[in-house]
């Protein structure tokens, strides 16, 4: 896991530059899918951050845990209403343990990416498989990165223009390595913070899943059930320990 970023100003502005993902729809329909998934089960999420779905998710009586490296967002999710219900651990995902086993894992808004290497990525995949009870489910939901938009010469890419966020990406296509600069507006003051991530394929998560002894059931386009296509933006994949 690279240095945690997520500290100090950027954890407490966190969800003031996320307020897009904060959408009622998309929140309610992030959850319906994720409490659809646990079945009434354990739910465990890696990068659990502020509590963004963990909080809905709880709230539809699904019993969640977390994971996540940074205390700052930790204690910015124990600010908020609900969340003495949910059980955090502060660890790096891809090696942390939680006790018992979970009918669900799950990491949402490219929260892999934030894993450097490749290797790192497919710990991540066998941590989850380790904290899985027999047919749980692991879920990703990760973007697509659109090569297309980046033509030769291209400084970086614009990827939220919005009165309180400003972010632009620029990508290295021979690594696979890209950082997401973000702008935040809060009141009088702007903040900066740089975000490295890795981006991985569709096709690499699932010989990442397989490397875990996982199979793939299903991957859709939204946390709507959208289907996937070639124009697709991000992904929901679901795999499923035998």
């Amino acid at each position: 896991m690279p240095q945690n970023l997520f500290t100090g100003r950027v954890a407490e502005e966190y969800d003031v530059g996320s307020s897009e993902m904060y959408e009622p729809e998309l929140l309610a329909a992030t959850a319906d899918f994720l409490a659809a998934t646990a079945k009434g089960g354990r739910a465990l999420e890696f990068g659990i951050g502020t509590g963004r779905v963990a909080l809905p998710l709880s709230e539809r009586g699904i019993e969640v845990c977390g994971i996540d490296i940074s205390a700052d967002m930790l204690a910015q999710l124990r600010r908020k209403p609900g969340a003495d219900t949910i059980v955090t651990t502060l660890g790096d995902f891809a090696v942390a343990d939680v006790p018992g086993e979970f009918s669900l894992v799950y990491l949402v808004y490219n929260a892999l990416g934030n894993l450097l290497e490749q290797h790192e990525q497919v710990e991540v995949f066998r941590n989850a498989a380790r904290h899985l009870q027999p047919a749980g489910r692991f879920i990703v939901e990760l973007w697509v990165p659109d090569l297309r938009r980046f033509p030769p010469g291209s400084a970086a890419l614009p990827f939220d223009v919005s009165p309180g966020h400003l972010g632009f990406d620029t990508l290295d296509t021979a690594t696979q390595h890209g950082v997401s600069h973000h702008y935040v507006v809060s009141a009088d003051r702007i903040g900066q913070f740089e975000s490295p991530f890795r981006y991985a394929w569709p096709a690499e998560l699932d010989l990442m899943a397989e490397l875990a002894g996982l199979r793939f059931c299903e991957r859709w386009a939204d946390w709507d059930r959208a289907p996937f296509t070639s124009e697709s933006r991000k992904h929901v994949s679901v795999w499923e320990r035998p």
